[in-house]
């Protein structure tokens, strides 16, 4: 049966020549024998931990600034599984890794399976030009990066984010799923999208 495993992997978050310390979640969905990881923050002993002696299946990113891509390519390396990016995010990704791409581009609409679950990309943009969710209805969760967070949206403040675009992608794709959907999120604490809903109005 598929579950959620879960830790928090300290590091930093570099852009626009700002340095900032912060903790990311690390999330691990699948079964006793195969996963995929997503997103690949400061370390990938802290994400072997999690992932223990299963088969990873693939790396899927939820859009590419550093502190959610910084470990992909070693990650890959040790594991042998594919890395996923949505391709509108390849500005981002050039600035941590210029010297190697990822592997295959993930779209709105793509189903990943695993460990007898499905995870659906769901494209939403605003954060990131490629920013993805991904929604296991299975589990009744959604994986959202830094899209939406216990609160409200994620910043939009820096190079290739979008105030508006955020909230429009919030309330046309992660707004429609059912109110009692978990939000596993790329920082912080879970919520759900009935809450977020009164957070941010619909």
């Amino acid at each position: 049966m598929a579950r959620v495993d879960h830790a928090v992997s300290a590091g930093t978050f570099s852009l626009d020549g700002e340095t900032f310390d912060v903790d990311n979640n690390i999330w691990v969905v699948g079964d006793d024998t195969e996963c995929v990881v997503i997103d690949a923050p400061h370390s990938v002993d802290d994400i072997l931990a999690v992932v223990g002696d299963r088969k990873v299946k693939a790396i899927v990113c939820t859009h590419a600034h550093d502190d959610h891509v910084r470990v992909a390519p070693a990650l890959r390396e040790r594991v042998v599984a594919p890395i996923m990016l949505h391709p509108d995010d390849r500005p981002l990704w050039e600035l941590t890794h210029a010297d190697h791409l990822w592997d295959l581009d993930l779209a709105d609409g793509v189903r990943i399976e695993v460990g007898g679950t499905t995870l659906e990309v769901l494209h939403t943009p605003g954060h990131a030009p490629g920013a993805v969710c991904l929604y296991a209805p299975d589990l009744g969760c959604v994986f959202t990066g830094d899209t939406l967070f216990q609160g409200g949206p994620g910043a939009t403040g820096r190079s290739y984010s979008d105030a508006d675009l955020i909230k429009d992608s919030i309330r046309a794709r992660l707004f429609a799923l059912p109110d009692d959907t978990v939000v596993h999120t790329g920082h912080g604490a879970d919520t759900t999208i009935g809450q977020e809903k009164e957070t941010l109005g619909t």
